[in-house]
């Protein structure tokens, strides 16, 4: 009898082990996928955990912010680690598409700063994870999930594969102590450059700043951002007969350019060092804020503001995504959480911390904090948040971007014009 009552027991343990070890890897299979999970149990999964979070890593004072004050709030307040990791949008894809290839289900990567034609190729090449945006409480609470540029991200679909990090909106600079009216039109510009003729240029394209002025003119003078819906394909010659009274204008222009638009800028930096220089006086950035921090280092004069035009100047947001592989989803949702609160974005629209203008919607802001950010010294030249909004246009689809500027250099650098 003890006997059969030692089998019996014995049986039991091991089916009761059994069963244990077989639940345990539904039960991980759950964790790994925090959108089985409630916000509770996420932020718990992900304590203790790292992030590690790749992004571009080209600038100072971005770097500082993330390893100092998103790193401490992370670490006090929800005990997770981020690990910063400085790699741009083109390695961290080639990253992600040798893992797919290779069937790697836990990568390295938890968190990306991605947009425009990058989040397009991850999102054509499965290679994010999601739809994960409405788990996020901030994103819930604080962002306008209708706005063009935060539903979608250079006219591609968002659907939730990303959430907004922050916003850049195109501005001119100029100093008032050579310019007393900027230009705010393609009119006026055109005006401006005949009465000050040498005084102005623009990057050559495909730099990115020179890219997007042309847009701007696109815009105003080819029918505005409806006259250019969203398709994934573009026919070079119809778009080049929409766009002739921008060949037009480039060509009345051109004369009247710095060096007679025989040559440009090969890049933004360029143009702002022709600009620091006295030999041109109008430059441009996807930056608002950037021109307010250069005069706190000294290296502008005290005089030099930047403006908008009457029509408005486009921008467009930035985003972070996880990939289909992080091995941490939980730590990166919670992140994510706190890029957008408050707290986080407040901070990191501070001149001195990075001047990034925020991706919340400032009419679902209390009023405290409304007063909090205009409390904030957004720096001499910048202009404020409500006017930069006032003035913001969405950008076209990815699709039509390297066709214009194709067409450019046919249009303004091979033939002449």
């Amino acid at each position: 009898m003890k006997k059969l009552l030692i089998v019996l027991l014995t049986l039991s343990v091991l089916l009761t082990g059994c069963s244990s070890n077989s639940s345990a890897p539904a039960q991980d299979q759950a964790n790994k996928n925090p959108l089985n999970s409630d916000w509770t149990s996420i932020q718990s999964e992900a304590k203790g955990t790292t992030v590690n979070f790749y992004m571009w890593g080209g600038d100072d004072r971005i770097n500082t912010w993330v390893d100092t004050v998103v790193a401490n709030s992370m670490k006090k307040d929800y005990g997770i680690i981020v690990n910063r990791v400085p790699m741009g949008p083109d390695e961290y894809l080639n990253k992600l598409i040798g893992e797919k290839q290779a069937n790697k289900q836990e990568g390295s990567i938890d968190m990306v700063w991605i947009n425009g034609e990058n989040f397009r190729t991850a999102r054509q090449a499965n290679l994010l994870w999601g739809p994960f945006a409405d788990k996020v409480p901030n994103y819930q609470k604080y962002v306008d999930k209708t706005a063009p540029d935060i539903a979608n991200d250079f006219g591609f679909p968002v659907e939730g594969y990303e959430v907004p990090y922050g916003k850049a909106q195109f501005v001119f600079a100029y100093d008032t102590a050579k310019v007393n009216n900027p230009p705010k039109s393609s009119l006026e510009l055109l005006e401006w450059v005949k009465e000050h003729p040498g005084r102005f240029t623009y990057p050559e394209l495909p730099d990115f700043t020179g890219s997007v002025f042309v847009r701007n003119l696109m815009y105003e003078l080819c029918g505005g951002y409806q006259a250019f819906p969203y398709t994934e394909q573009v026919n070079k010659e119809t778009l080049n007969k929409q766009l002739q009274p921008l060949w037009d204008y480039f060509g009345a222009i051109k004369g009247y350019l710095w060096r007679q638009g025989k040559t440009y800028p090969s890049s933004v930096a360029a143009l702002d060092q022709l600009f620091a220089d006295g030999e041109v006086d109008i430059t441009m950035t996807y930056n608002p804020a950037i021109f307010s921090g250069r005069i706190e280092q000294g290296l502008l004069p005290d005089t030099v503001r930047t403006s908008v035009w009457n029509n408005g100047t486009i921008g467009n947001t930035h985003f972070l995504a996880i990939p289909f592989n992080a091995a941490n989803k939980n730590g990166a949702l919670v992140l994510a959480d706190f890029m957008l609160s408050p707290e986080a974005q407040l901070s990191k629209y501070e001149p001195k911390n990075w001047g990034d203008l925020m991706a919340l919607d400032l009419n679902k802001l209390d009023p405290q904090l409304i007063q909090e950010l205009k409390g904030i010294n957004p720096g001499i030249a910048t202009l404020s948040t409500e006017e930069l909004q006032t003035h913001r246009l969405p950008e076209i689809s990815a699709a039509y971007i390297p066709v214009i500027e194709e067409l450019w250099k046919e249009g303004v650098i091979q033939s002449g014009q």
